[in-house]
């Protein structure tokens, strides 16, 4: 090969001119690919890998089995930078090896195109057509005669089912099926030599950088008519495949290129770098397969990273709709295994537990259920020939669908395609429908169909039930005579030619304006992106070391500035591979060139950003139609229309005399000796092509991912990328159990990586809450982005449990397992199983009566999960499963208990899966383990409208009081979700079950009697109250009297509760726990401000001061979250540290609460003297100029107050003060009322001169703390103002 071939490859249309087919030599080979998928088939099902040997020469017929192909011929031999790969290639371009055909079959010749994508992310395009040609070797002819009469020796007087293979070949989807009698399908597996003529399958395939996929298909068509064509092509075929290879450059960006094929002028266009990237591959086409809401459900799981496999009998198709779908992501990139068809021996790829996006060729007849795939529980299943999608759970809707979905309907409808899509619309659909008919005839030239053919084609236009009514007559060999009204010739050849360039245009178009209305969703939705780049290296190096550390976008800032429906897809999205590596390529563009996506999304952002001066409004949740479609696709009118450069002509080649002979139906042996090399000077472009342009070449090559990337940057960002970067397409060339075996590890290495990797992030996210929360005691910390994280891990553990199953039972693998050990170990239960204890070793009061004991067991937890009937599927039992657990804290310890049945393990899984890797299990397991130090209600926080049985026990001071009450004691519990109403306790009992809908975290309870009974005077220590299901117990402090003439009067109380850490050892407890509920103000403050024993104790004026302005610092901070995440506000008004509190300190410091020889006097009382004080001025009629206002206040004050002393409820003086302090505060009256008291002439005989509220500065300084407060608007929970009317 010459220099200058070498040196102008980069810059060349294509890179290789290939040509696969049968090796006369060698003969008949079995596909020794076939034979490891028969072989993979049999370890799938379980099966001798030597009766799948063994069976199968023989269960088909000859002329449907797989033989091997081979490369016959590629030029040139090799290129620098994108090495030949023989056995890819040869996989790809006869994905099922060598197919044979007689006379009768039919030998339409297909299109279809792949790709390679190389391990540092390059890909490179292949284009091929394959034809039929004669088989001229009559030692073929012979064996192919030898080995039908084996098969019908074998089975003679019975017809063969020859579609019953994995690996049929090239077209015999397309040939066979319903639409075939038996008796031709007779016909078609025969061959007789001497009767029949045998034809082969052959290849012609064009390797280019870019996918110029029109462009190559008109030129392998024009090839392959050159060899059909009765008459010999202008020059030997060697001067055209020497043209496209060493003379016809790659147009320039921006601009048009005319090349010559063998017939006709052939046009390709590049965009410019500053619009979208080249795609060559037709939307219009993805749409009438698929239709706009299947396509934007499948886009959507492919932006969210799922694992989508397409399927369809049609190799162009898989291949049109990944390339397609992959197209509409810009300014993002697939970042995972990228493989659109699937060859048959690597069907073990599927397995991946990873995301991939793969095309899997259909088998005709095989439906979808009898389709074993090893993983589905977030598997997007796409039936492109069927028009239907099988979707993920749960997965979250893309932000504006239905506007979304009307701007691009919008428009399809101006290029008459229905956003339905339009199965048999479609060019390809209605020629696959009727290459299924076996009468048809074609022509070649003008596409005519003769006879039924044409009558049938005619028929089945734009309706199902005919189209199955045709199938069903065909079955059963009725004939279906010819439509009249539907009658009319093909296009002539020269107007087709017209219509093609004007087809070309208009789908360049559609394509264009489609891509640009995807562009505009994700140019509106991260406008502001870059405020969110957290830039924090100072050089690349550096930042590459460090990656894995850092923190690159500040996700939770980003997503509290976006609207609120948006938040589902957002959160779920900003935690995917392609963000990060956007992000990524984002923060290093400071040191290096932009990558050519982001160039041009940067570039329309500025844009917007001039449109709209106000850039808030690019926050809105306003759907934004794009405003550019017709500007985007003017450029690439004009330059369709108007040429801007022409390649070399085809010429003769300095031949021998004697070469390029040409013969009919045949394609030629070429000669190497012309096209091993370009030419040395003669080439225009080349010399045209200074140093310094070559230099730009390849600096574009290279941001065009044909480059080799820096070895540093590579490594590093191989390493930062996660798993999934180095598998994005799987070795072709070596198939080998060992390479299996290494892609398998690199699989375990990669989830265990994953693991490690979610699980900090879990925790990291989880404790920095949590620090913050420290400085105000609130641990409300069920977030949206933490839901997200724990969606996530339930994803990778599905995975995990699916890789290498051995056969695959039910959607979820993890749920198949445990039910399948529940039902081994379930009579064992008693004895296997040691109880786990929920809470300290005993939890004893100073009655002695504790919290009965919670045994919870691995089958338990999966039986409360089976007793939810909101859930329907086992994918939502296996992930309503881990969210339990999780909560629970026992997730580590359920999973190690189910893998400790090795005997099942080894039952279920094959020996390179990840369970049955020990080091890396308990490495797994451990991981999970430290999610133990912080707390989850996940399991609370997400099922929300289930039953779930609680427990509660009253536990009173015995010494103090009697035990047990005569009267008729009941309780009340309300959590973030609803409370239970009021329940009776059993006399004598102290303890109730119950069950209610999910309260969710607990926060108040309400505890009282009737004061029935000689023996009606209670002191209560506290309440317990848990939740049966998860095991959170909750308690509610008290430490007063409940009864009439004691303490406050009280026979009711509103309780504040705390979640018990259920952690026996208090130490360890103190290090892992989430900051602890507030709960109701303790006995000992209730002691000290009431009774004379603790005066000592009281708090002094500074420490007043400083808890008023920490609780009202609580509440600010509580409505400053997002509202999801905010929580109990009754924690903040009532709790110990709450609003309530502090003001009674405020209200108690100085008062003359207790008298020699008399009852105590509470705030309550001075409250009510008040108002009893300004009633009667009310009455006496004071006239005095602006008392006006004072009297308005007075008379709320006062209906306030009498409103709380008449409410049924039998509530004491405390009580009634946090009631009233409650009804202030929410209706933004505080700030009137606490001078109304100050002003009071009552308050000089009730408070000391030292008092708070007798400090005319101190009043004015928390009258201003207060204003901050009424600036809310708070919601109090109904057990605060039930009974109270205003």
């Amino acid at each position: 090969m010459s220099a200058t071939g070498l040196g102008t490859a980069p810059c060349r249309f294509a890179h290789y001119f290939v040509v696969c087919g049968i090796d006369t030599e060698t003969g008949l080979e079995p596909d020794e690919l076939a034979a490891l998928y028969q072989w993979l088939e049999a370890d799938l099902h379980g099966r001798s890998q030597d009766a799948a040997n063994a069976g199968e020469n023989f269960e088909q017929s000859p002329l449907r089995r797989t033989f091997k192909s081979k490369v016959l011929a590629h030029f040139p031999e090799t290129i620098e930078w994108n090495p030949f790969d023989q056995d890819a290639v040869n996989m790809l371009c006869m994905p099922k090896g060598l197919s044979f055909r007689t006379q009768v079959d039919n030998r339409e010749s297909q299109f279809h195109s792949y790709l390679i994508t190389r391990e540092d992310g390059s890909r490179t395009y292949g284009f091929v057509l394959t034809f039929y040609e004669e088989v001229t070797s009559k030692q073929i002819c012979t064996a192919m005669q030898t080995l039908y009469q084996m098969h019908h020796a074998e089975h003679s007087g019975s017809v063969c089912a020859s579609s019953s293979c994995s690996m049929d070949s090239l077209a015999s989807s397309l040939d066979e099926g319903d639409a075939t009698s038996l008796n031709k399908l007779h016909c078609c597996s025969s061959y007789n030599m001497s009767r029949d003529t045998l034809y082969v399958s052959k290849a012609l395939c064009l390797i280019t950088p870019l996918p110029f996929m029109q462009a190559c298909r008109k030129f392998l068509t024009q090839l392959h008519r050159a060899v059909s064509s009765q008459q010999p092509p202008p020059l030997p075929l060697e001067s055209y495949i020497h043209n496209i290879l060493y003379e016809v450059p790659l147009p320039p960006p921006g601009r048009s290129l005319k090349f010559h094929g063998v017939y006709e002028p052939i046009v390709c266009q590049r965009p410019s770098p500053s619009e979208l990237p080249l795609a060559d591959y037709s939307l219009k086409q993805v749409f009438e397969l698929l239709g706009v809401e299947n396509l934007v459900q499948v886009f959507t799981c492919v932006l969210l990273e799922m694992q989508i496999l397409l399927y369809s009998q049609d190799y162009q198709r898989l291949m049109t709709v990944a390339e397609g779908i992959t197209t509409l992501l810009f300014p993002f990139q697939w970042q995972h295994v990228y493989v659109p068809i699937l060859p048959a021996s690597l069907l073990h790829f599927l397995d991946a537990p990873v995301p991939y996006l793969m095309g899997l060729q259909s088998k005709e007849g095989t439906d979808r259920s009898k389709l074993e795939l090893p993983q589905e529980a977030n598997l997007c299943f796409v039936d492109i020939d069927n028009h239907f999608i099988e979707l993920p759970e749960d997965f979250p809707q893309f932000p504006n669908k239905l506007e979304f979905i009307q701007e691009i309907s919008a428009v399809l409808l101006q290029f008459g395609i229905p956003p339905e899509g339009s199965l048999h619309s479609s060019e390809s659909t209605t020629q696959l429908k009727s290459l299924a008919l076996h009468d048809l005839v074609s022509d070649k030239k003008n596409g005519n169909l003769p006879g039924d053919a044409l009558a049938v084609f005619e028929l089945l236009q734009g309706n199902a039930t005919l189209e199955r009514l045709q199938a069903l007559a065909k079955r059963t060999g009725v004939t279906v005579g010819r439509v009249p009204t539907l009658g009319g010739n093909m296009v002539k050849e020269k107007d087709g030619r017209l219509q093609c360039e004007e087809e070309e245009l208009r789908d360049a178009t559609l394509n264009v304006q489609v891509r640009e209305v995807f562009a505009n969703r994700f140019s509106q939705m991260f406008a502001d992106y870059e405020a969110f780049v957290i830039q924090s290296a100072t050089d690349l190096e550096s930042w590459l070391t460090n990656r894995e550390q850092m923190h690159n976008f500040d996700k939770a800032s980003f997503l509290s500035d976006q609207p609120e429906p948006y938040l589902p897809f957002l959160s779920h999205f900003i935690e995917t591979q392609m963000f990060a590596t956007f992000i990524d390529n984002k923060i290093m563009s400071q040191w290096e060139d932009k990558e050519p996506l982001l160039k041009v999304f940067d570039s329309r952002i500025e844009k917007m950003r001039l449109y709209n001066v106000r850039i808030p409004n690019l926050c809105s949740s306003n759907y934004q139609k794009s405003t550019i479609l017709k500007e985007s696709a003017q450029s690439i009118e004009q330059r369709l229309m108007k040429i801007d450069h022409t390649a070399v002509h085809p010429h003769l080649l300095d031949m021998k005399i004697g070469q390029g002979k040409y013969e009919q139906g045949f394609f030629p042996k070429l000669q190497a000796d012309v096209l091993a090399a370009g030419p040395t000077n003669n080439n225009r472009w080349a010399s045209r092509t200074g140093t310094a342009q070559r230099r730009k070449d390849r600096l574009r090559q290279h941001s065009e991912h044909l480059g080799l990337d820096n070895d540093l940057r590579e490594k590093y960002m191989q390493e930062a990328r996660s798993l999934g970067k180095n598998l994005r397409q799987p070795k072709l060339s070596d198939l080998s159990p060992a390479v299996i075996a290494q892609t398998n590890w690199k699989f375990v290495e990669g989830l265990l990586k994953e693991c490690r990797m979610k699980t900090k992030r879990m925790l990291v996210e989880k404790m920095g809450r949590e620090a913050v929360e420290l400085g105000h005691g609130e641990a409300n910390i069920t977030g949206l982005e933490e839901n997200t994280l724990i969606a996530s891990l339930c994803d990778l553990m599905e995975r995990i449990w699916s890789h290498g199953l051995q056969v695959k039972q039910g959607k979820s693998a993890l749920w198949s397992h445990l039910l399948q050990y529940q039902e081994r170990e379930e009579k064992l239960e008693q004895t296997a199983v040691s109880p786990v204890l929920l809470g300290p070793e005993r939890r004893k009061s100073e009655t002695g009566l504790t919290m009965p004991f919670l045994r919870v067991s691995l089958f338990q937890d999966m039986r409360h999960i089976q007793n939810v009937s909101e859930i329907k599927t086992d994918v939502g039992r296996a992930r309503g499963w881990i969210r339990l657990s999780l909560e629970k804290k026992l997730l580590s310890q359920h999973l190690k208990q189910l893998l400790s049945n090795q005997a099942l393990t080894k039952k279920l899984y094959k020996r390179y899966a990840f369970l049955r890797c020990e080091e890396e299990k308990e490495q797994f397991l451990y991981h999970l383990l430290t999610l133990n130090t912080v707390d989850y209600f996940c399991f609370t926080s997400v099922f929300t409208t289930i039953m779930i049985p609680y427990r509660a026990v009253i536990i009173p001071i015995k010494k103090l009081s009697n035990a047990i009450t005569t009267s008729n004691p009941w309780v009340s519990v309300s959590g973030e979700l609803g409370d239970s109403g009021v329940m009776q306790i059993p006399k004598n009992l102290l303890e109730m079950t119950f069950d209610c809908q999910n309260l969710g975290k607990l926060t108040t309870a309400q505890i009282g009697h009737d004061n029935s009974g000689l023996l009606a005077k209670w002191l209560v220590d506290c309440v317990m109250v848990r939740n049966e299901i998860t095991g959170h117990t909750y308690k509610f402090p008290c430490g007063r009297w409940l009864g009439k003439g004691v303490d406050d009067g009280s026979l009711e109380r509103i309780l504040i509760g705390e979640l018990i850490i259920p952690c026996a050892d208090e130490d360890l407890s103190k290090q892992c726990r989430t900051p602890p509920l507030q709960r109701s103000p303790a006995q000992t403050r209730r002691i000290s401000i009431t009774s004379p024993a603790g005066r000592n104790s009281k708090p002094n004026a500074v420490q007043i001061q400083e808890a008023i302005g920490e609780a009202v610092n609580n509440i600010v901070k509580h409505f400053h979250k997002p509202e999801k995440e905010r929580g109990s506000l009754t924690i903040l008004l009532c709790g110990e540290n709450g609003l309530v509190s502090a003001l009674e300190q405020f209200f108690h410091h100085g008062f003359k609460s207790s008298r020699i020889f008399q009852k105590n006097v509470f705030v309550w009382d001075f409250i009510e003297k008040a108002v009893a004080y300004f009633e009667m001025t009310d009455q006496i009629g004071d006239t005095v100029e602006g008392m006006e206002s004072f009297r308005s206040m007075c008379k709320i004050f006062c209906h306030y107050v009498n409103a709380i002393n008449v409410t049924p409820r039998n509530i004491g003086k405390d009580g009634k003060l946090q009631f009233l302090v409650c009804l202030g505060a929410r209706d933004h009256l505080l700030l009137q009322w606490i001078p109304l008291l100050v002003e009071c002439p009552l308050i000089t005989t009730m408070y000391e001169e030292y008092a708070l509220l007798r400090d005319h500065l101190m009043v004015n300084s928390l009258i201003r703390v207060l204003q901050t407060v009424h600036e809310f608007n708070i919601t109090l929970e109904s057990s605060l103002v039930k009974g109270i009317t205003l």
